[in-house]
């Protein structure tokens, strides 16, 4: 297993050319400590795990690794499904400014079709992930202030990337100075 930092994680997922709906996520605080614990996955590529803090309010910090190589049945329920209310999505940068108006063009294009049209907000959300060329989408568990319960099952049943994660983020806060508040 190979830690890192959780930007390079999230790079690599924006990079795959998988279907980007095929995502589930799942996130909440840390079980101990400050920050946050994240899993997200897709059938066909696997399961990845992040831990992150807000070192300050304009950056994040954090470290990830790939869990799982694939969603396989002891998995997926622990995954959401479609049903579940929250989403959560990767974005990356438009590469030129010519792909960042194109984009713009479509994303103005998909939200006048629904403004005119009835429509839910699942069916809003796909097009708009899709006309801004999301590369990773999908349902997401997630508590603001708490943990979901899938969250320590997923814990406990990736202990040891669990254990590791926890040390690596735990030296990185050490290191920020993070854990003593204000002086």
């Amino acid at each position: 297993m190979r830690v890192r930092d959780w930007q390079d994680v999230l790079a690599d997922v924006a990079s795959d050319s998988t279907d980007p709906e095929g995502w589930r996520a799942v996130a909440g605080s840390r079980r101990d400590g400050l920050g946050e614990d994240l899993y997200f996955g897709h059938p066909s590529v696997g399961v990845y795990h992040l831990k992150t803090y807000a070192k300050n309010p304009r950056e994040l910090r954090g470290v990830g690794t790939r869990v799982a190589r694939k969603v396989d049945d002891e998995l997926d329920p622990l995954l959401p499904d479609e049903e579940s209310p929250g989403r959560f999505a990767v974005q990356r940068p438009p590469e030129s400014e010519d792909e960042a108006k194109t984009m713009a063009t479509r994303l103005e294009e998909t939200l006048k079709v629904h403004a005119e049209a009835p429509t839910d907000p699942d069916h809003l959300f796909e097009d708009v992930m899709e006309a801004v060329d999301s590369p990773a989408f999908g349902p997401m568990d997630y508590e603001f202030d708490g943990r979901p319960k899938t969250l320590d099952e997923l814990g406990d049943t990736f202990e040891a990337a669990e254990q590791l994660l926890s040390a690596e983020l735990d030296d990185l806060i050490e290191d920020d100075d993070v854990d003593r508040g204000f002086q």
